[in-house]
């Protein structure tokens, strides 16, 4: 563990919840720190369910492809904290991440405050202080009440697709759902968001309407749809026929999409086709469609491939099976670990169709793993136990044709599987 982690370790203990949804705490240890929420490059502030990791990577890729320094933050990591801060393109450093937590650390002063909330916090007072060109804000959970939402002047907004998640905290319908996300939307700000169900789209509709936001919706101001040789992008300011996205999946027209319109809808000078054009083709993002090369794969046999996809809940497994449905060519087999109180068998239910063989799995370093047994109930019988990832691909090696393997389920196994394939995965 690096003195970082140790940190945020030691930060757990000033809040008796992991999860506290308010902005008081936060913006009074940023009025402590000196407000450095207020001295950022500009922002774009991305929410939603599924996609919006995804969305901020093409943001990135896009400014990065144009020649600007890019800060990102983003949530959950995989391996390390320090995935979550990028500073001008380079991922945080042990050093400068460990001086900036305890700074924020001494400046709450040991008042209650989430560990969310200081580790943002920290990541703005970083921000503030390393010159940079743009920053990609990802929303923690929800967006009205998300320690991020104190940005009062971003350049542009996005709402990534909206899905049934963290209901105990943001409402039981998409329509509730929906109406904490769009809490990012600012006054005059435009917002683009992407495909959302009718009931989702009607509250962010509401919310742009009561603040004269500009609400850019796919469908109705820009349309994003895959042909044979890439992607095709159109809106109000004219059409794009671009590469394909660098990451892979039909879905990914979608947060492709949400990227273009929102930096066209901001209209800064540095913008162009052609770093449009470059960014969505180099666009990297770990754990979402990812193919593995190293130590885990080559548990496989030859002709084998081994890919990695952290999505976890209904929305999730609609994308994931889209695409499954692209895979013909080689048997799918489906290794399937999930969290603690997530809808498993909604995820599982569009995926089930595609696999030729499913397996439920618990790595023993996973955070609150659902249990093997009760995957495997969800699957209506369907899964076998793993019951972990390396008896999985042991078993799945075994005998057959060569296959396709789809590691999917939680970011958090995820997490273990990258350590488990090895250095490299996450950069």
């Amino acid at each position: 563990m690096s003195r970082a982690e140790a940190i945020v370790e030691r930060l757990h203990a000033l809040h008796p919840k992991l999860i506290d949804l308010s902005l008081g705490r936060m913006r009074r240890a940023l009025a402590a720190l000196g407000h450095p929420e207020r001295r950022l490059p500009p922002v774009v502030h991305v929410a939603g369910t599924n996609g919006k990791g995804s969305t901020c990577a093409f943001l990135r890729a896009i400014a990065e492809a144009a020649g600007l320094r890019v800060h990102v933050y983003t949530s959950p990591h995989l391996v390390r904290f320090h995935e979550r801060i990028r500073l001008a393109g380079r991922l945080v450093d042990d050093a400068t991440l460990t001086a900036a937590l305890e700074e924020a650390e001494a400046a709450n002063a040991g008042e209650p405050i989430t560990v969310f909330e200081i580790t943002t916090a920290a990541a703005f007072l970083l921000f503030s202080r390393v010159p940079a060109d743009m920053l990609v804000l990802e929303v923690g959970l929800g967006g009205r009440l998300d320690a991020t939402n104190v940005v009062e002047s971003p350049a542009a907004t996005a709402i990534a697709s909206i899905s049934m998640d963290h209901m105990e905290f943001l409402g039981d319908t998409l329509g509730a759902i929906a109406f904490e996300k769009a809490g990012i939307i600012r006054p005059g700000v435009p917002c683009a968001t992407g495909a959302q169900a009718p009931e989702a789209l009607a509250a962010i509709a509401r919310v742009a309407a009561e603040r004269g936001a500009p609400l850019l919706a796919r469908g109705r101001e820009w349309r994003s749809e895959w042909r044979a040789d890439g992607l095709h992008y159109a809106d109000a300011r004219g059409t794009l026929d671009l590469p394909p996205p660098g990451l892979p999946g039909p879905h990914q027209a979608d947060n492709a999409g949400i990227a273009i319109a929102a930096l066209r809808a901001w209209n800064p000078p540095w913008l162009s086709d052609l770093a449009i054009a470059r960014g969505i083709a180099a666009a990297e993002w770990p754990a979402r469609l990812q193919r593995l090369r190293g130590a885990l794969a080559a548990r496989l046999p030859a002709g084998y491939e081994l890919w990695l996809d952290g999505g976890h809940n209904a929305g999730a497994g609609v994308a994931l099976a889209a695409h499954c449905a692209t895979w013909r060519d080689k048997p799918l087999h489906l290794v399937v670990g999930m969290k603690k109180g997530k809808a498993s068998a909604d995820f599982l239910r569009p995926l089930i169709p595609f696999a030729a063989t499913l397996t439920a799995v618990a790595e023993p370093g996973q955070h609150l793993a659902m249990s093997v047994e009760d995957i495997v109930a969800a699957s209506g019988g369907v899964a076998q136990p793993g019951p972990d990832v390396a008896g999985a691909l042991a078993r799945i090696g075994a005998g057959g044709p060569p296959g396709r393997v789809l590691v999917c389920g939680s970011l958090y196994l995820a997490g273990e599987v990258l350590k488990m394939d090895g250095p490299g995965a996450v950069a």
